[in-house]
């Protein structure tokens, strides 16, 4: 199925879902990637958040530039997807200034224009992959996937790359697996092996969600329900170590995982 220019959105949306119905393409992972959507054309934009939505992925539509940037800097994404033709401010301007604040977010661009120097000024502003109108529905769903898993790994590369990691008001040597306060090393802790990998996953996942399933077999080799309670106790024991930061909350994130969350200090 090609998407082109929408003239009649119902039709379009039954006609996707009749013809997905069982014919649904596996995703990444159990937990939905988020995918920042910027395109101008409303109906298309609806069409094709839809179609996204239905290969479980988590789609915020925005319809310009500007409101492409407000969402961007509102949530948090694992790609952005911008039309290169938009009032107020174009797909060019608006992956550039995302990049400034995040220069490893994926992007790819949607467009319906197919001039060489269009296509090269995508790539050195750092596109990872350029899309011209109309094109296939399941071609778009592959390159998602496949450009979702290459910043997943280089990003998962890099961190595990880091022996020392900042927690809010705290300091995390991994190597040594010692926990710093503030900078007073008298009240640092000494974790054990499995603390310390536990808290480098949660840095890893910082702010984020980190899967139970993904810790269980990384850490405690299988997942089934005693190392799960086993997990817990673990977090439970991170939590104490934690607490003097009021601004750190690991949270239970109910039927996926768990949550560090660093809130940012008030300003005086």
């Amino acid at each position: 199925m090609l998407f082109t220019v929408v003239k009649n959105k119902k039709v379009v949306l039954q006609y996707l879902s009749n013809y997905y119905r069982g014919k649904k393409i596996e995703t990444m992972a159990e937990i939905k990637p988020k995918i920042l959507l910027v395109e101008d054309d409303q109906n298309f934009g609806d069409v094709l958040r839809s179609y996204l939505e239905m290969h479980d992925f988590d789609v915020t539509l925005a319809q310009d530039g500007v409101a492409g940037l407000e969402a961007f800097n509102k949530g948090s994404f694992d790609l952005c997807i911008f039309d290169v033709m938009m009032p107020k401010k174009d797909g060019f301007t608006l992956a550039g200034e995302v990049r400034q604040k995040n220069s490893t977010m994926p992007i790819i661009f949607l467009t319906a224009k197919t001039l060489k120097d269009d296509v090269l000024q995508g790539f050195k502003i750092g596109a990872d992959d350029y899309i011209t109108k109309p094109f296939n529905s399941e071609e778009l769903l592959y390159r998602i996937q496949a450009v979702l898993k290459r910043s997943q790994h280089t990003s998962t590369t890099k961190v595990e790359e880091k022996k020392e990691y900042e927690i809010g008001q705290y300091h995390f040597n991994f190597p040594l697996r010692i926990l710093t306060f503030n900078g007073d090393e008298k009240s640092s802790e000494k974790l054990s092996p499995k603390e310390a990998q536990l808290l480098r996953m949660f840095c890893m996942y910082m702010n984020d969600i980190l899967p139970r399933s993904e810790a269980l077999t990384k850490i405690w080799g299988e997942d089934n329900y005693f190392t799960a309670r086993s997990m817990d106790v673990f977090v439970t024991k991170l939590r104490k170590y934690l607490k003097h930061d009021s601004n750190i909350e690991i949270v239970n994130i109910h039927g996926n995982g768990f949550q560090l969350l660093i809130k940012e200090q008030e300003k005086v």
